[in-house]
């Protein structure tokens, strides 16, 4: 077997690796679909912008699988699209994404990181909560997010150009940012911006109903909970609740846990220790599952 033929077929093994196999449960909320399939079709990079547990990870597995069936026009992408999912920190290095030398009893091997085998194999490369990672990583994805699309692998002497599928999608906080921890603007204006926020309560009861398993009434307490603690946000609560936690919450019960005790581990003593801020949420808790 040829080189070519070897290295083609751990492409097509690699690209397996990362392909989500099964529909992932998404609601859509508003078009926010329709932007992001024309923004890959015309290869433009994504930013995704949203408070914690609103879906940002959902959606982007959602449409990694989306892209594979009929869309917009009606035309297929040829299957589902491989994601590569990169969980930002303060410790992250440009190594980390790109790749470095490692020495083993064979002697000394080159090993890809995430963005250089998303590059690679055209996958989806989201980079979560970019914002947490240092400024001196962040700049080495410029160039894939203007017309050239090239990855820069300088330990290698390198200049690798994307493959066709390949998007760069990354996602941030913007209730986190600070003068330290925010998107330089030579980075943010390489993308176009898609901002999330939690559902209105008709959408997150349905959301819940379906992730936790819980009955529709149940379902409905809960997202009418989740509206209600958020607007304590002006009373000293710092963020509102994700329905992530109301799921969790919702899962609790299933499992035959009161609502009331559900709530307060999955919801109350999740989002706060203040113990002021954790009495008015138990308020608002006894007035909803009384």
């Amino acid at each position: 077997m040829s080189d070519s033929s070897t290295r083609q077929e751990a492409t097509v093994w690699q690209a397996e690796e990362y392909t989500i196999r099964e529909e992932p449960y998404y609601l859509p909320i508003g078009d926010e679909v329709q932007l992001f399939e024309s923004a890959y079709e015309q290869k433009i990079p994504v930013l995704l912008k949203g408070p914690t547990g609103c879906g940002k990870t959902r959606f982007i597995e959602y449409m990694s699988y989306q892209l594979g069936h009929p869309i917009g026009n009606g035309a297929s992408s040829g299957g589902p699209k491989p994601l590569i999912t990169v969980a930002c920190h303060e410790d992250l290095t440009a190594s980390d994404l790109v790749g470095r030398y490692l020495l083993d009893a064979e002697g000394t091997r080159w090993i890809d990181g995430p963005l250089t085998r998303s590059v690679k194999i055209g996958a989806i490369c989201y980079l979560d909560e970019v914002v947490e990672a240092r400024k001196d990583t962040t700049v080495l994805i410029h160039p894939l997010t203007d017309y050239r699309r090239l990855l820069p692998i300088e330990k290698q002497g390198q200049v690798v150009e994307a493959a066709d599928g390949f998007l760069l999608v990354i996602s941030y906080n913007p209730g986190y940012q600070s003068a330290l921890k925010d998107l330089k603007h030579s980075t943010r204006q390489r993308f176009v911006s898609i901002e999330f926020d939690y559902p209105p309560r008709e959408y997150e009861t349905q959301i819940i109903a379906h992730e936790a398993g819980v009955s529709p009434d149940i379902a409905s307490e809960l997202a009418k909970l989740g509206e209600k603690v958020r607007n304590l946000r002006e009373h000293g609560l710092g963020e509102g609740v994700s329905t992530r936690l109301l799921v969790y919450a919702g899962k609790l019960i299933v499992k035959g846990i009161s609502p009331r005790r559900a709530c307060q581990v999955a919801v109350t003593w999740s989002l706060t220790d203040d113990v002021e801020v954790q009495r008015s949420i138990e308020e608002v808790v006894t007035s909803i599952f009384e």
